[in-house]
Parts: structure tokens; sequence; C-alpha cells
């Protein structure tokens, strides 16, 4: 596996190799959203990779979806995550943050007091999420952000990225999947909007667009990245062409001179998504989904990325890198402590003999 373990430049950011940690939320910050000491150790011990995509953080406190999510917020947000940074590069290791912003995937069992749910379309979201309060609980109904609100929120992510970078990390990526803000105006069920943000395909990816624009402005472009996955459904999102929205928003996204665009593989039949990627996007590309040591191997010789992502296997794998690269068998997790406080099915997995 020769060209796994080749360096690899992703705009302005230097890969040792071409294996990332994928982000993964763990929900194992403080409750007010700061990393502590379990996340220092939990990302230090994965610094081999590549490179690491830090779970989604918030930008603001409407971002939040779930408890004990980390945000990059407020000076202990900074701070806390300058911790983790540090340790990871003390290691040699590149680490860039995810920005999540949740909109309708929100309880106000999990936000500070008063703050509101909001969303492109005021369309609550049918399904439910875990909060430590009070158990499983239904999405609240959001309220529609206005225009000049929507504006607000780009911006929230541009400063978002400057508080990365002050944080210590490396560059940011867009989650723009798994039915949060910017997924949600881009589909057509959840974006009922008439003004420039809805309605026509172009004003629907305008928004992560904008988000994406912003944050390349603050930081800098060669250390943004941007993730998609066409044809994703979950968290209730319904598109009535996920393969046209998702082919304007690569389209538009190459422009940016972005550093990677960070490709889920398509859980639809009928959607290549690594080929949309290739296709549309045009710059460096890292393919996720399913892939073991050989299968990453194939997808880089072959042209099909440039780098693979690996969200399960480093979870129970902290030393993943060497055990693709020595031969080592890889081990399971355990689902039962995926979201669970603690060090339990965190940081407690051993490493290979």
């Amino acid at each position: 596996m020769a060209r796994l373990f080749e360096p690899l430049q992703l705009g302005a950011l230097h890969l040792a190799n071409r294996i990332v940690m994928a982000p993964m939320t763990r929900n194992r910050a403080e409750p007010d959203g700061t990393p502590g000491a379990l996340m220092v150790d939990y990302y230090a011990a994965r610094a081999d990779a590549g490179l690491i995509v830090a779970e989604g953080a918030w930008p603001s406190a409407a971002g939040q979806a779930y408890c004990r999510q980390p945000g990059i917020l407020t000076p202990a947000h900074i701070a806390g995550w300058r911790r983790v940074t540090d340790a990871v590069h003390a290691r040699g290791g590149r680490i860039v943050l995810q920005l999540m912003h949740a909109g309708r995937i929100g309880s106000r069992h999990v936000k500070p007091e008063g703050v509101e749910t909001v969303a492109p379309s005021a369309v609550q979201a049918r399904v439910e999420i875990f909060t430590d309060s009070a158990g499983m609980q239904p999405c609240d109904m959001p309220r529609a952000l206005s225009t000049q609100e929507v504006r607000e929120v780009v911006e929230e992510f541009a400063q978002a990225a400057r508080n990365a970078i002050a944080a210590g990390f490396d560059g940011v990526e867009l989650h723009c999947t798994s039915g949060y803000l910017p997924m949600q105006f881009m589909a057509t069920g959840s974006n009922q909007r008439s003004d420039a943000y809805g309605g026509s395909l172009a004003n629907r990816v305008r928004f992560p667009v904008e988000c994406l624009a912003a944050m390349a402005d603050a930081i800098g472009p060669g250390r943004v990245g941007l993730r998609m996955n066409p044809g994703n459904t979950y968290n209730d999102i319904i598109d009535d062409n996920p393969a046209e929205t998702h082919r304007e928003l690569a389209r538009q996204a190459a422009g940016l001179g972005l550093a990677y665009l960070h490709v889920m593989r398509a859980p639809l039949p009928d959607i290549d998504a690594f080929a949309l990627g290739r296709e549309h996007f045009a710059g460096r590309l890292i393919l996720n989904d399913g892939f073991d040591g050989p299968a990453s191997e194939a997808a880089i010789e072959t042209g099909q990325g440039d780098a693979v992502s690996f969200a399960r296997h480093f979870i129970a794998n902290p030393d993943l890198v060497r055990r693709l690269k020595e031969g080592f068998p890889l081990s399971g997790f355990d689902r039962r402590t995926l979201y669970s406080a603690g060090a339990a099915g965190y940081t407690d997995y051993p490493l290979a003999v």
C-alpha cells in the first residue's frame, strides 16, 4: 500500500500520508461545549493520521444540536481546543475543525435558555434527538431565518473559522451533509423560501457557497474544505434531485480555490458521489465510507481520490496508521459507547501489540 503512505498537499495543508481521520460526533465535551482532557487524549492518540478532521463544532448557540457537543464560540472553547491542537501538533499531526450548524436539528432541552432553533423555513424535522435532561425528544419547530439573519449566520461561520485558527487548527471544514443547516438550505423539502436563498437551484446552494467564501476570506481558501454526501436523507432530508443539487454545489465550490472536497459514498445506487466530485470539483478529493486498506490504495492508485478518510476504524484503532502499514488486524468498536460520557469506548481502546 505504498500510495496510501505518500505525502500529499491539500491547499496550504501538508499531509505526511493520505490517511485521514473523518469527523465523528462523540459527545465528550463539557456541558458548555468546552473540550476537556479526554478530548486531548483522544485526538493526540490518533495524530499519526495525515490529517484529522475534528468533530463538528457549533459556531453559535443556535447551531448546537447535541448534548456535550463542542463549540468554537467562546474564549473557553478556543482555549480547550488549543490544548487539543497543541497535543496533535506535538506528535507531528495536522488537524482541521469541522464547523457544524445544526439548524432545525435541535431541542430546547439542549440549547441554553432563550436560544431559538432556526432553519431556512418553519418545517419541523421528523426525528428525535437524545437529551441528557429529558431523554429522547422531538426536534423543536424551527423559526425561519430572515434574509438578514441568513447573512449574519454566514458571518458566524467566518468568525468560527477565525476562532479555529486562534485555537491552533490548521484549517476548517464546512459540514454540508447529514441534514444540518447548509443541507437544509440545499434540499427542496426543507427550503420553502422565496428570497435569494430559496426556490431555484442556484438560490438553494447560495448559503453554503457564501459560507465557504466567507470562511476562505477569513483564513485563506487553502485552509478551507467542504464535506458533502449526495443522496443523504439523514435527519429527514428530502430533495427532489440530490445529484443535480450536489453537482451545482461542487461546481460553485470549485471556483473558490478550496483545499479539498471531502465526499462520502452516496447511499443511493444511482448516484456515484466520487465520480460526481471528481468531474465537477477539479481539486483534491478525500473519499469516505466503507474503505479498508487495500480498497483505499486502489482508490488512490486509480485516481478516484487523493486521500481516504476513516471513521469507524479510527474509533477502536487509535494506531490505525501503524496497523494498516504493518498489517495488524483491526479491532471493532463498541456501539454502546459511541455517544456516552466518559473514557469508556473513547480513550481506552488498546494499541496493537
